[in-house]
């Protein structure tokens, strides 16, 4: 089922989960024990992100149809336009197709670290509405996601100028969107204001991650390309004794930011669960999603 479809047929916020594809192979065990944690809490899609390098995209692709063989959710996989080619596109496309799946989120994608410059990384999709466009014209039936900045992308600091760039990825076929991580609600409901200001009528899918460390904290900032900690958040963390104090804090910072955006009718939230179960299960024992 297309993420699309399945947000237009329910009248409550569907939630999904994000994972990423392990490194080492003793991991992957440990991923499946997190997904069979929570599927009892109904997700209405997980997604699974996808790298730059040659062996990270084919564990992308193996953990992307074990999921969708083994658990029947549906899943989006991650397209990114780093190092990517029309002819590796349209393969990998097709292999989805054959395999059922039938959604994807197309993205930029950050620069390899053993890639000088941007540019060298960058193939044949400058931009992530070439591809886009590319998946829109040879796959129409594909489901298409993109990202959203609720702080603003760090590379457009013209805010006007991003939201245009994000119109044309609408325009160019993208069914929704799904924001990058943020700590203020506040951030969010004015980024959604004005993506309607600038024609933008698709969903707009809160991201949210809960900090459960001091180390990832500071790790999520730099993933999330800058993402501003509010102060008060940022003083009970660091004032915090040990990391079980500082997981406890970010649960709770992120049910009151659920419990939120629940509450002003959100069509959808995404959580990145860094391939754990535990903070996400705790967020929804905490929520009232009546």
């Amino acid at each position: 089922m297309l993420v699309k479809e399945i947000l237009e047929s329910r009248n409550e916020p569907i939630f999904s989960f994000e994972f990423f594809p392990p490194k080492k192979q003793e991991d992957w065990d440990k991923l499946f024990e997190t997904i069979s944690n929570l599927i009892p809490l109904n997700p209405s899609y997980v997604s699974v992100t996808y790298g730059a390098g040659g062996s990270t995209r084919e564990r992308t692709h193996n953990l992307v149809t074990k999921i969708q063989k083994e658990t029947g959710l549906t899943v989006v996989s991650h397209l990114t336009c780093i190092c990517s080619e029309y002819d590796e596109i349209e393969s990998i496309l097709r292999l989805y197709r054959e395999h059922g799946i039938n959604n994807v989120l197309a993205l930029r994608g950050d620069k390899p670290a053993d890639i000088p410059t941007l540019a060298e990384a960058l193939k044949d999709f400058p931009h992530a509405i070439d591809l886009v466009r590319f998946i829109k014209t040879n796959f129409p039936e594909m489901g298409v996601g993109v990202a959203g900045f609720p702080e603003g992308h760090p590379e457009t600091p013209n805010r006007m100028k991003e939201l245009e760039y994000l119109k044309e990825k609408i325009d160019a076929g993208a069914d929704y969107i799904v924001t990058q991580l943020f700590f203020d609600n506040r951030d969010y409901f004015d980024y959604v204001e004005r993506c309607a200001i600038a024609g933008i009528t698709v969903p707009v899918i809160p991201g949210i991650m809960p900090i459960t460390s001091k180390k990832g904290m500071l790790r999520m900032s730099e993933l999330a390309l800058g993402a501003r900690i509010p102060a008060t958040l940022l003083r009970r963390v660091l004032d915090a004794a040990d990391d079980d104090e500082v997981a406890e804090i970010g649960i709770e910072w992120a049910t009151k930011q659920v419990q939120e955006l629940i509450d002003h009718h959100v069509k959808g939230i995404h959580f990145y669960t860094l391939n754990l179960a535990e903070a996400t299960l705790k967020i929804f024992r905490n929520i009232s999603r009546g």
